[in-house]
């Protein structure tokens, strides 16, 4: 493990300036500052366990977890629940506590209602899978001015003051279903999305990736149409799919780019046709279809890492200072097909 006076002997400054930079107590210029903590990161240093347990008990940090979806609604949102609680039972042992709320799909108000609650009651930071609306973001911007850090989780809200986004990159997320749909189908694919809320940056920033490079790449493959499920309601996504399945009969491939995927493969199951479906997500339901053959490929997006990453985001933000966090902390887009399901993919552990 490194040490200070290796870091001091690397960039030739005092060891008494490297504890300046270590605790954030200014009275450093940011040309040296800066030395410092590239060399930090370079060496992998961590800085003392039981003095930074101790100073961060005595801040007794609070952080706030807002997610779009109650657990038991969307499972996506369950795998991501756990990495949140597994995160933070890590971070108890420095006395942070960690609560998780959840917002029903499309209430704008209740995200607004629960991070106006959470600095209202002083929380050092937080997190939330934000709808991309301008109240949102000017809400951001507000508490953002304030010191409390924020960072989005899953969809992002760009431009508003968060510091860092944790998630997949949407866009490359649906440019990888567009290659696979165009691979299994030969480039003949007669395609229906099945979409869903508009106010929810990760489905159209999807879209387009898959939208886009289907036509760039694949000249032949056609997008018949394309529907919205924007309450994420199953019953919902089973009557849209069927809808668009009777409607257009030279559909052969389905590109489900939100959630309600049991309830469309249902849909699927019961025409007559053959159907290659690509989905998002890999939860319980997602993988015995990927076993039934209903679907051919899914792009997991590593939920427990969404979960887990945005506090160790807000930690190191807070006992490390804003100059050790980057902006974009992207997800795998780890494609799942029947022969791989039970291989896991090995745990990101970076700052």
């Amino acid at each position: 493990m490194a040490t200070i006076k290796q870091i001091a002997e690397i960039t030739n400054v005092s060891r008494g300036t490297i504890d300046r930079v270590l605790n954030n107590r200014g009275g450093v210029s940011p040309e040296t500052e800066k030395k410092v903590r590239a060399a930090m990161e370079a060496l992998n240093y961590l800085p003392n366990k039981a003095a930074q347990n101790l100073a961060v008990r005595r801040k007794k940090l609070k952080f706030g977890f807002i997610l779009i979806s109650p657990n038991n609604y969307n499972p996506f949102f369950a795998d991501v629940e756990r990495g949140i609680r597994k995160k933070a039972l890590e971070l108890e042992e420095f006395g942070v506590t960690v609560d998780i709320r959840f917002t029903p799909i499309n209430e704008i108000n209740k995200q607004l209602e629960l991070l106006d609650d959470f600095v209202a009651n002083e929380y050092n930071g937080i997190v939330i899978t934000a709808y991309n609306t301008a109240e949102i973001s000017r809400k951001i911007q507000e508490i953002s001015s304030q010191g409390i850090p924020v960072v989005t989780c899953n969809t992002d809200i760009p431009d508003s003051g968060r510091i860092a986004y944790v998630g997949s990159n949407f866009y490359q997320c649906g440019q990888v279903a567009a290659n696979l749909m165009g691979m299994i189908t030969g480039g003949k694919a007669k395609v229906g999305i099945i979409s869903g809320s508009e106010n929810i940056m990760c489905i159209t920033q999807r879209n387009a990736g898959f939208q886009n490079y289907l036509r760039d790449n694949y000249p032949d493959a056609q997008i018949l149409a394309t529907v919205s499920n924007n309450c994420y309601d199953d019953v919902e996504s089973y009557l849209i799919t069927r809808k668009i399945l009777k409607e257009n009969p030279e559909i052969n491939a389905l590109y489900l780019s939100a959630a309600g995927v049991s309830a469309a493969c249902r849909a699927v199951t019961e025409c007559d046709r053959k159907i290659t479906v690509i989905s998002n997500d890999c939860t319980p339901a997602t993988k015995q279809l990927l076993e039934a053959g209903v679907i051919a490929a899914t792009i997991d997006q590593e939920p427990g890492y969404q979960g887990s990453k945005p506090l160790d985001i807000l930690f190191n933000a807070i006992t490390n200072g804003p100059d050790s966090i980057r902006e974009y902390y992207y997800t795998n887009a780890i494609i799942k097909i029947r022969s791989n399901l039970s291989v896991r993919p090995a745990e990101k552990n970076e700052l």
